[in-house]
């Protein structure tokens, strides 16, 4: 199975890990960051969290061909911290996010996350979940589809495609990726669509909705942040300035003295900062990786240290 680890040497470089490392992946995908994780920690141990139930059952299968010393979680990885407690880890050398979606998934038309295949409207990371991309693109009120497209796809035309929509939706239900595609189309026009490709953002704010994945950002974060060991590191790749926003901010927020007491002489350890930030400029993919993945184009990665 064909998947391209994006920013692979400098995330696993800034994680820092020694051969003991206690380490969290938080998104598995097809192991790539984690297959590198593992032959690094020989007498650490691995945590990976993913709620795909294909990405578990292969990654299992090729981690174990680099050893033992891991537990893969089929799990949204929102849930890091409960199940941490249940495995008696209450710190942890390195955790890492890589936010994108597995080359597999969107290579997969079954899996309907590709605007370039024709596939059933679907989108779910975890397949057990009743809500899909059908349900919000046939079920959605006009104004809660016109929020998520206008919050969560930043589409300027993003009335037009709900309106298009809900004209088609009155005599038929929207069952594939392509019949969604040819109404974006229609409802901006031949040119537009083809110069600036709303359907990427109407896709990716789809996407976002289903899969909950700015909430579960905003809540994974601190959790992740108390969790690390002093100087243990969080490492974020994310792909689109929603998610990196939210990452820069919390990161922003917990690497701050607490605005109550700034300017006192003595700062009480509670209102400390608990992080520093490790490069302020986020790190992106060099222009031979580019080449070789063009996914790899929009990837930021952000390092914090635990103080």
């Amino acid at each position: 199975m064909k998947h391209y680890s994006v920013l692979l040497k400098e995330a696993i470089d800034n994680l820092n890990l020694q051969e003991d490392s206690i380490v969290v992946d938080a998104t598995l995908g097809y192991a790539g960051h984690s297959k590198k994780i593992l032959s690094t920690i020989k007498k650490g141990y691995l945590f990976a969290f993913d709620a795909d139930e294909e990405a578990v059952t292969y990654s299992k299968k090729e981690l174990k061909t680099i050893g033992n010393n891991f537990t893969i979680i089929h799990s949204n990885f929102v849930h890091m911290k409960e199940y941490l407690e249940k495995e008696d880890r209450k710190e942890v050398d390195g955790i890492l996010f890589d936010l994108g979606v597995s080359s597999p998934q969107i290579d997969e038309a079954n899996r309907g996350f590709s605007f370039m295949q024709d596939g059933v409207l679907d989108m779910r990371m975890d397949k057990s979940q009743e809500f899909s991309a059908y349900t919000l693109i046939n079920t959605y009120s006009k104004e809660d589809m016109l929020t998520v497209f206008y919050q969560y796809g930043e589409e300027a035309r993003s009335k037009r495609i709900v309106d298009e929509i809900f004209l088609y939706r009155a005599s038929k239900k929207i069952e594939t990726t392509k019949e969604l595609v040819s109404i974006i189309e229609k409802a901006v026009g031949a040119k537009y669509f083809h110069m600036k490709h709303p359907e990427r953002q109407i896709f990716q704010a789809i996407r976002i909705e289903v899969n909950h994945e700015l909430q579960v950002l905003e809540k994974v974060l601190p959790d992740a942040i108390k969790l690390l060991k002093p100087k243990g590191r969080i490492c974020v790749i994310t792909f689109h300035s929603l998610e990196d926003r939210i990452v820069k901010r919390i990161f922003k927020k917990y690497s701050e003295v607490n605005e109550m007491v700034k300017g006192l002489p003595e700062i009480p350890d509670i209102y400390k900062p608990l992080i520093k930030i490790v490069n302020k400029k986020p790190i992106v993919a060099s222009e031979k990786e580019i080449q070789e993945n063009h996914r790899s184009t929009s990837a930021k990665l952000r390092v914090i240290e635990r103080v």
